[in-house]
């Protein structure tokens, strides 16, 4: 055979195993790439089981739509999409619950031990907790009007969880931008991402003690936080005092707080953002500005941009092939 004939053939198997179905998504820490089509024969059901449980959940109470998007990013940004922040503190093994971006405010565990228990009935030992709750992500986003995507599937579960790396790597309501810009940086996510994701807000809610800072003190100076509107201020701060009241609940887009939408956006526009993580995309950044803006001025730019950041945020290092395992019982490791 010719070396050009050779060449040729090479170039073709190429071209036919990098188009192949099978090679969608990223590249885990086991070397397999994740697939849509993941568990096409050893547990088709799985996808409408996630989805039927969260229509349940969410007719129920629409809150945990947000509850579990939240898990679903507190989980990536940690290690990489592995069900580690579904782990229960044991002995001496410290759970991510205990951190505190999720101390008192991370929800829907209970939500996701239902689903698990149900698909293990179906497909034993089979779907990973960390897809799960990818699945379980993307079908709340619907159930409230946002976009749909195709989810990625393959995930193992961690066999593992980091406390510290929930305190370090999880952007916080208090952060400048420069430091969530970062933050995301470290999880191959961009500025577009970070504008993008941050709409996931237009359906979550924030405890008073994640802005009361706005309210009352911003600078250090004893003055309220100038970027945000006065009027609206002075509502917050009859149902969050300057001391007390910490775990009472805002929306964090009172116009629309159940319907995954742009008013979001339209709300730091209007400089009503509720945390200062939201209202420094507007002030801070011409960059971000610019994509508040477009996101703001087209809902359809909004939920494109969505999903593709939002796939990129689950292909995060994700346990793949013999790495981790696939946990019986999502709050604990396998014995």
């Amino acid at each position: 055979m010719s070396s050009s004939l050779s060449f040729l053939l090479l170039l073709l198997l190429s071209l036919l195993l990098f188009s192949s179905p099978f090679c969608f998504g990223q590249v885990g820490n086991g070397g397999a790439k994740l697939n849509p089509k993941f568990y096409e024969h050893s547990c088709p059901k799985v996808e409408e089981i996630v989805k039927k449980a969260m229509a349940e959940a969410v007719a129920e109470n629409p809150r945990w739509a947000a509850s579990i998007l939240r898990l679903h990013f507190h989980d990536c940004f940690v290690k990489g999409c592995d069900g580690s922040v579904l782990l229960d503190s044991s002995g001496a093994f410290l759970s991510e619950k205990r951190s505190v971006p999720n101390r008192d405010s991370a929800k829907g565990f209970e939500i996701i031990d239902k689903i698990k228990a149900i698909v293990e009935k179906t497909c034993p030992e089979t779907v990973s907790c960390a897809d799960i709750l990818t699945l379980a992500a993307r079908d709340g986003t619907v159930l409230t009007g946002g976009p749909n995507w195709v989810v990625p599937l393959g995930r193992r579960d961690s066999r593992s969880a980091s406390l510290s790396g929930s305190n370090n790597d999880i952007p916080a309501p208090n952060n400048t931008l420069n430091t969530i810009i970062t933050k995301f940086k470290r999880q191959g996510l961009n500025v577009v991402d970070v504008v993008a994701l941050s709409g996931s807000h237009t359906i979550g809610k924030s405890r008073c003690t994640s802005f009361r800072q706005r309210l009352y003190n911003q600078t250090g100076n004893g003055l309220p936080d100038n970027t945000l509107d006065q009027t609206y201020a002075a509502k917050l701060r009859t149902r969050c005092p300057i001391s007390g009241g910490d775990q009472t609940i805002f929306s964090l887009d009172f116009i629309s707080p159940t319907k995954f939408d742009n008013e979001y956006f339209k709300n730091i526009i209007a400089k009503k953002g509720l945390l200062s993580s939201d209202e420094v995309l507007f002030t801070k950044s011409e960059e971000t500005k610019k994509l508040v803006t477009k996101f703001a001025e087209s809902n359809e730019h909004f939920f494109k941009q969505f999903a593709k950041s939002i796939v990129k945020m689950g292909n995060i290092s994700p346990l793949t092939g013999s790495h981790g395992e696939i946990r019986k019982i999502c709050r604990r490791v396998n014995h």
